[in-house]
């Protein structure tokens, strides 16, 4: 097989791995193409070919070959006498991007890259330029200004047609909005992005869309529909391809408190961690009041024992019972206690007051770990 042959077998059957998200396979194919290009001093393919490889690296979150790359590419540039293109600056941007806390920095590269792709009048980089600038505005937290740059993107996306951009773009719209508590605006472009997906085979990209949505569900208070679209995610998702990816959808599920597991449970304790899940609540934060997780877990591990005042107050606070003190003090903690972890104080499920004391709801599911 000839070079240039060789070199485009191995990128065309990368970018089929790399969109079944199969990324072990791509990232081998995709080098291949890479080394091939770069042999044959085709820089232009050798740079569009490291694009996919950096963005199988992030999800790797493999940094240092990431920095590689980066070097790889300035040292080329050195080397060979070739003039950086506004894709090479925008690669060099994403190399920058991907590193924590070198936003500034990638936005100095993908600045460059649009000028560069100004000069030349190229609207194909211009639109990868603009992306890099609105995304890097995102991350430092400037919505207004990200906004703006794909209010832009989309103008040129009225001449020109590139799929993946074009999703990537509304999917960090709908970020934006879901940010700025635009819930409704966001699901529009989270949705809209799903469409297109019907037509595009990107694996990432239809991932990124379920966590925008499952995302924005559960900041809009809509908690089951936020499940679904995480469970939905995480049973198709592959972890040992796509590590980042299946961390951000498990973190974002651990928000809502609890898993699969645990859905027979309505309170979760873990005395290892001190942590309290709440079935609607979700995880609830005790912020060090050992007070109250101390009276939690009393009550929880003896269901439907009645706690008198004279007990709560010896094994609570170790202290001998004196009405004068710790009547209104019992009343005040079962009362914050209950703030915590009930969800609807008029109607509470867990914490009963009895004739003649306290005491956990039997009939409550909870479970101490």
């Amino acid at each position: 097989m000839t070079l240039p042959l060789a070199s485009e077998y191995n990128y065309e059957l990368g970018r089929l791995f790399y969109d079944r998200a199969d990324y072990s396979k791509a990232y081998e194919r995709l080098t291949k193409a890479s080394e091939l290009f770069l042999e044959a001093k085709q820089f232009e393919r050798y740079v569009d070919t490291v694009n996919y490889v950096l963005r199988i690296l992030v999800e790797r979150e493999d940094l240092v070959k990431i920095q590689n790359i980066k070097e790889k590419i300035q040292d080329i540039a050195v080397k060979e006498g070739v003039e950086l293109s506004s894709r090479t600056h925008y690669i060099l941007g994403l190399c920058s991007y991907y590193r924590d806390g070198q936003e500034p920095v990638a936005m100095d590269y993908f600045q460059k890259a649009l000028k560069i792709a100004l000069e030349k009048d190229n609207k194909y980089d211009m639109c990868f330029a603009i992306y890099g600038v609105a995304n890097t505005h995102y991350s430092q937290g400037n919505l207004e200004e990200s906004l703006k740059e794909l209010y832009n993107l989309d103008v040129f996306f009225g001449a020109i047609q590139i799929p993946d951009l074009q999703i990537s773009a509304r999917l960090l719209n709908g970020l934006i909005h879901r940010n700025r508590g635009e819930y409704e605006k966001a699901m529009e472009c989270f949705w809209q992005a799903y469409e297109m997906l019907k037509t595009n085979t990107s694996m990432l990209l239809y991932f990124n869309a379920l966590y925008g949505l499952a995302s924005t569900y559960l900041r809009s208070g809509d908690r089951g529909m936020a499940r679904i679209y995480l469970q939905l995610a995480l049973k198709s998702i592959n972890e040992a391809e796509l590590p980042r990816m299946t961390k951000l959808l498990k973190n974002t599920l651990n928000e809502l408190g609890y898993d699969d597991a645990n859905v027979e449970y309505d309170l979760i304790l873990n005395s290892e961690s001190s942590t309290v899940v709440e079935k609607q609540l979700g995880k609830v934060d005790f912020k060090n009041q050992f007070i109250l997780t101390d009276l939690l877990q009393l009550f929880a591990r003896n269901p439907g024992k009645t706690f008198s005042k004279e007990v709560l107050v010896k094994k609570v606070w170790d202290q001998n019972y004196d009405p004068t003190v710790h009547d209104n003090k019992i009343y005040v903690t079962i009362k914050r206690l209950r703030q915590l972890i009930e969800p609807d104080l008029k109607k509470p499920k867990y914490i009963y007051r009895g004739k003649n004391g306290y005491y956990m709801n039997k009939s409550a599911r909870v479970l101490v770990g």
